[in-house]
């Protein structure tokens, strides 16, 4: 068997073993048995149960048709807000609509950073690879066509704090009593999406077009959805 191969084979068995007994209860001895390797091979392609689960994470979003087609865009204006968006979208999401997986996710992304951070660094290295270019690419773009202004010297740092500053945001509303409620929620997406695209350097009448553009989109693919 190749290495690929053996490879998927451990992903496979790992994907089953966390959807039975969740991270805390799998073990890689676990995943081992379900692959039917022994678990000193299963070290050979994963050295811990923390990069098996973040490799699983990073094959969904992969997979996901939604991101392939975002991370397939050219760096633009309009793509550095797209970016932001779909960020502060999944992560209000993981907060208001009822999902016990991803929210374990979430959970599990904060307790590392308490314990000995690896499933963090892990999923921190996964994202960088996966968003960071097509960011990076699209807020110099913005800046060479006059719609943004250069914040900063490392548009690296603008992207994780624009990722951390949603991340808190979900943390917050996790526990079923919220340790801080919001004023009006109707609108905290288009808000979280103000926010940071100013702290982005985007100047507001690039940020109008372009996010009312999007809105409008998604309310046209709505009413198709739903007309389907």
């Amino acid at each position: 068997m190749t290495s690929d191969l053996r490879r998927q084979l451990i992903l496979g068995a790992a994907k089953r073993c966390f959807a039975r007994h969740g991270y805390a209860g799998t073990t890689t001895k676990s995943v081992a048995a379900a692959a039917a390797i022994s678990e000193a091979l299963l070290f050979k392609h994963f050295p811990s149960k923390a990069a098996l689960f973040a490799d699983i994470l990073t094959e969904e979003c992969e997979a996901d048709p939604g991101l392939a087609d975002l991370r397939e865009r050219e760096p633009s204006t309009a793509t550095l807000v797209e970016l932001t968006r779909r960020m502060v979208q999944h992560f209000v999401q993981i907060a208001s609509i009822p999902n016990e997986e991803e929210a374990q996710r979430l959970r599990l992304m904060v307790t590392s950073h308490l314990d000995d951070g690896e499933f963090a660094q892990l999923i921190y290295a996964k994202i960088k690879t996966l968003f960071a270019p097509l960011f990076i690419a699209s807020l110099e773009r913005a800046i060479a066509v006059g719609d943004a202004a250069r914040i900063g010297s490392d548009p690296l740092n603008l992207f994780w704090f624009a990722h951390h500053t949603v991340l808190t945001m979900a943390m917050t509303r996790l526990p079923a009593i919220p340790c801080l409620s919001y004023g009006n929620t109707n609108n905290l997406e288009r808000e979280l999406c103000e926010f940071l695209l100013r702290g982005l350097g985007l100047h507001d009448a690039a940020i109008a077009s372009h996010l009312d553009q999007e809105s409008s989109a998604d309310a046209g693919e709505k009413v198709i959805a739903e007309g389907a």
